[in-house]
Parts: C-alpha cells; sequence; structure tokens
C-alpha cells in the first residue's frame, strides 16, 4: 500500500499539511516541472528559475530527512508536461493507490484536482493548506456579516484574534490601528537603500539557469543576474537582514519611488512567502518583536505587518469568496488592448519606463509602483482587464492568481466596482511627482496638462473622470472630485480630452 503526497511549486514548507505525519516506509512524495505551469501565461524568466531551483532544493532536503521522492524534471523525455499527467505516470508505475495533496492556491487547480477521484480511480485527499492564518470558511463568515468587506476592519479583527500589537486593554499600540499618514514621505534628495544579500549559484541553480534560458528564451524578463534565496535557510536570511538592518526605514519611505533604487527600504520576502520558503506568523511575531525590544519604530513595524496580517490574508479571502466570477468583473468597461510598452518599458513617460524596466530586470517592483504606476496608468487609460490581469501574473515572481487578481482587478483597475476598494486609485502626475524622483528627467512636464509635452497621466485622469462621471456618481469618496470636473471651463474641458485622445493615439503606436 503506497501513498502518493503530491507537493506544488509555491507549497515548499515543511510544515505543509500534506506532508504530516507522513510513514517513509508507505509514502512517497511526486513533484514536477511541468510546462502547463510555466507557460498558461508567459512567467517572467526569474520567476520560473526561483521556483524550479527551489523545488528542487526542497526535494533534496526531502530525500535528506529520508522521504522517497519521485522528482521529474522538465526535460525529463518520460515527462508529459501536465500535473495531472505526472500524477497519472506516477500511480501506473508505482502501484500508489491513493493521493495526498494540499489544495492548490488557485481555482482552476482546484477545480481539476476536484475530478481526480473519477479520473484516477483512486481516493483523493485535499487536505486544508493551513499555512494562512484564516481559513477560506472563515474569511466567507466574516465577509457575510458585512455589506462591505473592506480589509481596514478584517485586519482590526485579525489584529484583535491574534494577540498583534495589543495591549492589555484591547486597544491596538500606539493607540490607532495604522500609521499610514506617517508613512507617506516623500523622498529627500540621495535617498537609497542598502545592499542585499546575493547568493552564490550552486550546480542545482546553475542547471536550472541554462533550462530555463534554453527553454524559454521567448519569456518576459532578464534571467541574470539571479540573486534570488532558494532555500529556507536563505529565505530567513534575507528576512533577518530586513529586520535588523532595514525595517526601522521602512515606514517613513514605504511609498516613495527612486530611479534606480527599485527595491528602497522594502522586505522583498513576498516571493519567499508565497513559495512556502518563509511561513506568515514567524515573520509577523519576529516583527512585532523588533517593535517591542525597541529596534525599530511602531509606524515602520504597523506597516510590514499589516501587508501581511491584513492585505495577505484578505486578498486571498477576497478571491476565494467570489471566484470564478470575480475574475470576469469589468465594472469600468475596460477593453483597450494591452500596449507594448508594458513589455518592452519603451516609454518617453520615466516612471513607466522605471516601473517596466525594473520589473523586466527583477520581477519584482513594489507595492506604489504597481498600484500607483502601472495600474494607475492601466486605469486611466481603460485598459483591457484581463490583459492587465494576466500582464501581473507573469511579470513578477511572487505572482499567483489568488494575490495578484484581486489586487490587479478590484485595488488597482476598479473592476469590481468598489468590493475592494471605496473609491478608485486614480491620480494625476502630481502624485507620482510628490512622491518619486522621476519627474525631474522626465521628457514631459508634470505640471503641464494640455501642451505638447504635457504629462499623460494628467490629462488621462480627467478623461478618466469624464468617461466614468455616470458610473461614479453614487460615490461619495468622488464628489468633491466629479464636482470639479463640472465646475470647469468647456475650453479647458476640450483640451484636456484633446490631449487625452492625442496621447492615447500616441500608446497605441507606441511613441508614448
Amino acid at each position: 500500500m503506497t501513498t502518493l503526497h503530491l507537493v506544488l511549486g509555491d507549497q515548499l514548507s515543511r510544515s505543509l499539511s500534506s506532508l504530516r505525519d507522513i510513514d517513509p516506509k508507505t509514502t512517497l512524495v511526486l513533484m514536477a516541472e511541468v510546462m502547463a505551469e510555466a507557460t498558461y501565461v508567459r512567467h517572467h524568466k526569474k520567476k520560473i528559475a526561483f521556483l524550479f531551483s527551489a523545488m528542487r532544493h526542497f526535494a533534496e532536503a526531502l530525500k535528506e530527512e529520508g522521504l522517497t521522492v519521485r522528482y521529474v524534471k522538465l526535460d525529463d523525455p518520460d515527462n508529459t508536461q501536465s500535473l495531472a499527467g505526472e500524477v497519472k505516470r506516477a500511480l501506473a508505475e508505482t502501484g500508489a493507490d491513493r493521493l495526498v495533496v494540499t489544495e492548490p492556491g488557485e481555482y482552476r487547480l482546484l477545480h481539476e484536482m476536484q475530478s481526480w477521484t473519477d479520473e484516477f480511480g483512486i481516493p483523493v485527499d485535499l487536505c486544508e493548506d493551513d499555512r494562512f492564518l484564516i481559513t477560506r470558511a472563515g474569511f466567507g463568515r466574516w465577509a457575510d456579516k458585512r455589506r462591505e468587506p473592506r480589509m481596514e476592519y478584517f485586519y482590526r479583527d485579525m489584529r484583535r484574534h491574534f494577540d498583534v500589537l495589543m495591549r492589555k486593554d484591547g486597544t491596538p499600540e500606539g493607540g490607532q490601528w495604522n500609521f499610514d499618514k506617517e508613512n507617506r514621505k516623500s523622498p529627500p534628495k540621495g535617498l537609497s537603500g542598502p545592499k542585499r544579500l546575493s547568493w552564490k549559484k550552486d550546480k542545482i541553480t546553475r542547471e536550472v539557469l541554462d533550462l530555463v534560458e534554453h527553454r524559454f528564451p521567448d519569456h518576459f524578463g532578464r534571467l541574470e543576474p539571479f540573486h534570488f534565496a532558494v532555500t529556507a535557510e536563505q529565505a530567513d536570511a534575507e528576512l533577518e537582514q530586513f529586520l535588523t538592518e532595514i525595517l526601522p526605514s521602512f515606514g517613513d519611505w514605504q511609498d516613495a519611488m527612486v530611479l534606480g533604487e527599485p527595491y528602497l527600504f522594502h522586505s522583498m520576502i513576498a516571493a519567499y512567502l508565497n513559495a512556502g520558503l518563509l511561513t506568515p506568523m514567524d515573520v509577523i511575531r519576529r516583527a512585532e518583536r523588533c517593535y517591542f525590544d525597541g529596534t525599530a519604530p511602531l509606524n515602520a513595524v504597523e506597516g510590514f505587518i499589516r501587508q501581511i496580517l491584513g492585505w495577505r490574508e484578505y486578498v486571498r479571502g477576497i478571491y476565494w469568496r467570489f471566484m470564478p466570477d470575480y475574475a470576469e468583473r469589468n465594472a469600468l468597461a475596460a477593453e483597450r488592448p494591452l500596449p507594448a510598452l508594458y513589455w518592452t518599458g519603451r516609454t518617453n513617460m520615466a516612471c513607466m519606463s522605471a516601473a517596466v524596466n525594473d520589473t523586466i530586470e527583477h520581477a519584482y517592483s513594489h507595492h506604489i509602483q504597481r498600484l500607483m504606476l502601472t495600474g494607475n496608468f492601466a486605469l486611466l487609460a481603460g485598459l483591457s482587464v484581463s490583459e492587465v490581469c494576466e500582464w501581473y501574473l507573469a511579470v513578477y515572481a511572487d505572482a499567483y492568481e489568488w494575490v495578484e487578481l484581486p489586487n490587479t482587478l478590484g485595488m488597482a483597475l476598479f473592476a469590481d466596482g468598489g468590493l475592494m476598494a471605496s473609491k478608485p486609485y486614480a491620480a494625476s502626475g502630481k502624485y507620482i511627482d510628490r512622491m518619486s524622483n522621476f519627474c525631474g528627467s522626465c521628457h514631459y512636464d508634470v505640471k503641464d496638462g494640455e501642451g505638447e509635452r504635457a504629462c499623460p497621466f494628467n490629462s488621462l485622469y480627467w478623461r478618466f473622470i469624464a468617461v466614468n462621471e455616470e458610473r461614479l456618481r453614487g460615490n461619495h469618496r468622488m464628489a468633491n472630485i466629479l464636482a470639479g470636473w463640472r465646475r470647469m471651463g468647456d475650453a479647458k474641458k476640450a483640451a484636456l480630452l484633446s490631449r487625452a485622445e492625442h496621447c492615447l493615439n500616441l500608446l497605441a503606436d507606441d511613441k508614448l
């Protein structure tokens, strides 16, 4: 009697529910690199390399523990190139009569796996993924009690439940739940982030890099230099560097953007959390300790913890609560094709060029670049919701649909009609100028809205307001902005809209 335990590429945790209490004598662990998962979107080369190398290292760690691991490499001539195909092949070749797998993070895979009992004719145990801090059912119960399931209230409840940054009287540390107002400082001249850890590439990683360059030459992004942690120990070292050297500055500058500084003071651990090399509560408790030990200020620690205990858990909850219909939402009827600049970084807009080229180089950009540059531009230009979501899923090393889709469709594009966000995150060039140093070196004039060199964000912002005036009329947070548009003189309106249309034509011709 043999039980097959399937481990997916984002389940690289020894505490995984499907790997607990296993008997080495009757257990076979299956891990497989397959083209179906590497190409359902054209994932960044670095993302594929990171996951394949981390998977191979995890498999070696399981073998050292005494477990039998059947590891199928991408270039194995017998590889069927799909998860179902590799499960079926393993069952046939080993005689295993039971399959155990932790539930996947994406709806498409769960839907597929729910048919495997009938397809393979054996019991399939789908274990809950309890590496997250709230169950899917638990979030559903929380959301069902609220007319508007906002993250802020979810975050407060999670703080109370887990007793994170709470005082004995049940109030939050510092007397308030978040310190956003202290975390929006404009970057001073010369602001730069610290040097990050870089890992020597061992034989496994070098083999993976050669494989990815050979098999995915046309995928997005630059493969080298490659600096990712690929083991739990390496990921832990990067977390420790962040907590001891970088976290104290994170709060003040977490919304800042600086040319040539893609990381600044951000943790860069999302890829490791989402692949399972780090666990969320361990990260949260260690960050919390930094505040109580006096090594990092409250605004930094709270802001960092909110991203994990709040946003990460919340977006996963939204995803599972509202899928599969959620992926089809398009409240603002945005359908313009995704322009080439999102893939090439070629544009005269300094901010967009920096954001896309950093993504090409690193498979990373921090949350303000994603929300207020590439996301904001897509919102203002009315870019296709499905194409923008596919782009975000493809280009970032930390992207999986459960985390990418709500953040993109809901927060960045307002395509869910306000389920997640109380108003669209639309902003003109003024915001970008305040929070970055991009505008000083830009071809366009951030202070102009109508002229030949006017910043495209300015005219596109007002076009967005005009086009969506009726859709946004009932949103109380947009009332002042809509009133401002209505008061604006006809000549100025016409000039702004004309400039916006010209920018959109340039965008379509790849000349913006």
